[in-house]
């Protein structure tokens, strides 16, 4: 007789090489990322089997909350509409800038102002119990029942999140987060995409709104892989310049609102201060009078702002002229000198050329190219442009003036900031004006020279 024995076999665990810098997979071990091309960073990863969960069950429309449309109130108008007009329950909201920006005191002012009426928990990774109550103190903030965190385990702060029945979440930053289970450091790529996903299944699952800070890259982009900010529900980008107390918020994706929306704060000793009128700032009122200075009327969001355009010409000592420009697009501006030389009957071949906007503002629209025009040739002239003018188009190749977005819009926002002429496209004056300006609409390049000359 003879005896058979059968070995049960026993599933191997998966096995893999995870890289640490950009995530991908390699099923076997080398020194060098085959996609990167980084050196010594793929880590040995074991894949387990997926257990069958219970999962979520399906629903209906109807057996939704009758408060769908409900928003949290931030405290702060101008957030609120970076926002798309408040916070949603269970949105996830990245935010990032430079370091020392105030992306901290800024959602520590909010969460204080959210915990009137809803849960808030702030969780850190970067500071001290103490360092945040010493902040709450500096800003005179009402916040001794808010529910703070010191730590950097993803898994321990929706635990408490969730122990606690938190509405909003605060978490600060991402890049000092640790999701377990996943073998490399805080702030790698495999850690922010593992840790964001845990975060926007929380948030989805329980109804939890969550801000994200995370800090930029030498270029300004938020540090991480292109797929966190497809994960979240919006990106906010807090630009700020040195030489400014003012700061800017700006919204480069929001699932709930307009994108390249914009709010405008001021920091205080006592925190920030929401900007309500911001073309009054951006506005100089002593050199708006001078040579190669024009005011326009940019689109920011679902706003006009007006803006001051300045340029400089100066006599150039090299063989090749300088054209540097801030605010707007350096190759525009070539573009526009050379729509000038032929339709305006204006060389400045052999002129360096400086166009800036004041404030630190960066605009994206072609709706400035007639008054950075206009402020290149008063600059050039040395005569200044009319008292209380202002002006907005897009200059085609052809030297024909192209009418924008909202005119109409820009034409009522000029008039209540008390500007009373308007050198606007044919396209965009309005069938009824409004009080107390004057429109002038014009087809080309020469005709806007002439009413500005």
């Amino acid at each position: 007789m003879t005896l058979r024995y059968e070995a049960k076999t026993v599933p191997k665990a998966k096995v893999a090489y995870l890289c640490t810098e950009c995530g991908a997979h390699s099923v076997k071990w080398a020194g060098q990322c085959p996609d990167c091309g980084v050196w010594n960073t793929l880590t040995e990863t074991t894949f387990s089997q997926p257990t069958a969960g219970a999962g979520v069950a399906a629903t209906t429309m109807d057996a939704l909350p009758d408060d769908i449309e409900y928003r949290h109130v931030t405290g702060f108008g101008e957030f609120d509409r970076v926002l798309g007009g408040g916070l949603i329950p269970g949105a996830v909201v990245l935010l990032g800038g430079d370091p020392g920006v105030g992306k901290s005191t800024l959602l520590q002012q909010v969460s204080a102002h959210l915990m009137q009426d809803v849960s808030v928990c702030y969780a850190t990774g970067e500071e001290s119990l103490r360092q945040i109550g010493q902040r709450s103190l500096r800003l005179g903030l009402d916040a001794s029942a808010m529910n703070l965190l010191s730590d950097t385990s993803i898994e321990n702060i929706l635990s408490e999140a969730r122990k606690y029945k938190t509405r909003v979440l605060v978490i600060d930053s991402m890049q000092t987060m640790i999701s377990d289970g996943v073998p490399s450091a805080p702030g790698s790529v495999s850690q922010l995409r593992d840790g964001v996903g845990k975060i926007v299944q929380f948030a989805k699952q329980n109804d939890v709104a969550v801000f994200i800070i995370g800090h930029v890259t030498k270029e300004g982009a938020i540090a991480g892989p292109r797929v966190v900010e497809h994960m979240v529900d919006t990106v906010l980008y807090f630009e700020s310049d040195p030489a400014s107390r003012y700061s800017i918020i700006r919204s480069v994706k929001n699932r709930f609102g307009a994108s390249g929306e914009m709010g405008v704060f001021a920091m205080t000793e006592t925190g920030f201060l929401e900007v309500r009128n911001p073309s009054a700032i951006f506005l100089s009122r002593e050199s708006v009078d001078e040579p190669g200075s024009v005011v326009s009327v940019a689109w920011e969001g679902s706003r006009p702002l007006l803006v001051e355009i300045q340029a400089l010409v100066a006599d150039g000592h090299s063989n090749y002229a300088k054209r540097l420009a801030q605010g707007v697009d350096k190759n525009r501006l070539a573009l526009l000198l050379a729509v000038l030389q032929r339709h305006g009957a204006l060389s400045i071949t052999d002129e360096d050329v400086f166009v800036n906007v004041v404030g630190g503002l960066r605009i994206n629209e072609t709706a400035v190219d007639l008054p950075t025009l206009l402020a290149i040739v008063s600059s050039f002239r040395d005569r200044a442009t009319p008292e209380r003018l202002v002006c907005f188009g897009e200059i085609g190749l052809a030297g024909e003036i192209r009418p924008v977005r909202f005119g109409t819009e820009r034409i009522v926002a000029a008039a209540k900031q008390g500007f009373t002429r308007a050198i606007v496209p044919r396209g965009n004056v309005p069938k009824q004006c409004p009080k107390g300006i004057e429109i002038v609409g014009v087809r080309r390049l020469s005709e806007a020279l002439d009413e500005a000359f």
